[in-house]
């Protein structure tokens, strides 16, 4: 698999998903690793810590809200950028507060989706130097 190190993670259950924005990030030329599963991911955290993690707010088994609260208890701060189809303002409230990085909505816009991950990842750098 390789190691995660350096690259941003994606985490989502829908495959259609996960090839757009690997395409998409791979164009521009970002290392990216993806995930159908919390669990898959939480599995590869041994290989390295990811700058930046994009998950699926409504998924099967763990939510991406429940990844992040997961990777919280467990001492492991990643920027977050939360993805979901319904735009709730509960659930955008509930991933400010948890300290998700932003939260963006489908069908993604890529320059939106690219710039939040230009602010994750910059907000990686300050808070770890």
């Amino acid at each position: 698999m390789g190691d995660n190190s350096g690259c941003i993670a994606i985490v989502d259950d829908d495959p259609f998903v996960l090839r757009a924005l690997e395409r998409l990030l791979r164009a521009r030329a970002l290392k990216v690793r993806t995930y159908t599963s919390a669990r898959d991911f939480l599995t590869s955290l041994p290989l390295g810590v990811p700058v930046c993690l994009i998950v699926d707010l409504q998924m099967p088994e763990m939510s991406g809200l429940e990844l992040q609260h997961q990777l919280t208890r467990s001492g492991i701060w990643i920027p977050t950028i939360v993805i979901t189809a319904h735009n709730e303002a509960s659930a955008r409230e509930r991933c400010e507060a948890a300290g998700c990085a932003a939260f963006l909505t489908k069908p993604l816009q890529p320059a939106s989706l690219l710039i939040a991950i230009e602010t994750a990842t910059t907000r990686r750098c300050k808070r770890h130097p």
